[in-house]
């Protein structure tokens, strides 16, 4: 794997100046975008898949090609693991990439994470872990609201509950991330990730072999906060 991976680039200095009273607008206002056909038919798609398993369920969302999900399932082989992304041609690179070595309590889905979010919100299910590992940071200041924590459907993550992690390679969006989480009560914690620490994605690995520092937040959900 070529290390030549670019630091993050922003006109940001600090946290957005609008952070605030973007968050709380969310806070206070349900979203009520129209859901998109494809992620109601791939939700359909999990839940026939999920059954009436009572195992706890684990979401890996953004998950690229899959090797994230694929070490969450090993590692935690009494859940089920579902791993979200929007690109189909990531997720069938995994497929191809993992072929038969997917473990059985793995399903990768298609799917837009935010309608995705709302319509298990909607239905009622609650994670055990929610992973949201090097999403795209969206450095530009103009950017703010296609961030997890700056996008309206941020209440209906909250309200999926479970243990939180989330990793990046730009600390100021983990720490956007946690004063995001601090407006709706929860409180988080920020650290660099350990050397030592097995990458979990192909981004993470690339990161760290170019030399950026990486760092991980972690936050508990609860049984759900924030719900819209």
């Amino acid at each position: 794997m070529f290390a030549n991976s670019s630091p993050v680039v922003s006109n940001q200095t600090g946290p957005h100046e609008r952070l605030e009273a973007t968050v709380r607008r969310h806070l206070s206002q349900p979203w009520r975008a129209p859901l998109a056909e494809h992620d109601r038919q791939a939700f359909d798609r999990a839940r026939q898949w999920l059954g009436d398993d009572a195992r706890p369920l684990i979401l890996d969302s953004g998950c690229g090609t899959g090797r994230s999900s694929v070490m969450l399932a090993r590692r935690f082989p009494q859940a089920r693991v579902l791993g979200l992304d929007q690109s189909e041609h990531r997720l069938q690179r995994g497929e191809r990439r993992f072929g038969e070595a997917l473990p059985e309590n793995l399903r990768l889905v298609r799917c837009d994470c935010a309608g995705f979010w709302r319509l298990a919100q909607d239905a009622g299910w609650r994670a055990q872990r929610h992973y949201l590992l090097y999403p795209n940071p969206w450095p530009k200041s103009a950017h703010l609201k296609r961030r997890w924590h700056g996008h309206p459907v941020f209440p209906h993550l909250l309200a999926l509950g479970g243990e939180l992690e989330a990793r990046s390679n730009w600390r100021l969006y983990l720490e956007e991330l946690a004063a995001a989480l601090a407006l709706a009560g929860v409180e988080a914690s920020l650290q660099p990730l350990p050397e030592d620490e097995v990458a979990l994605t192909d981004f993470e690995e690339k990161y760290r072999l170019s030399g950026h520092h990486l760092w991980r937040l972690t936050a508990s959900l609860g049984d759900g906060a924030g719900s819209a």
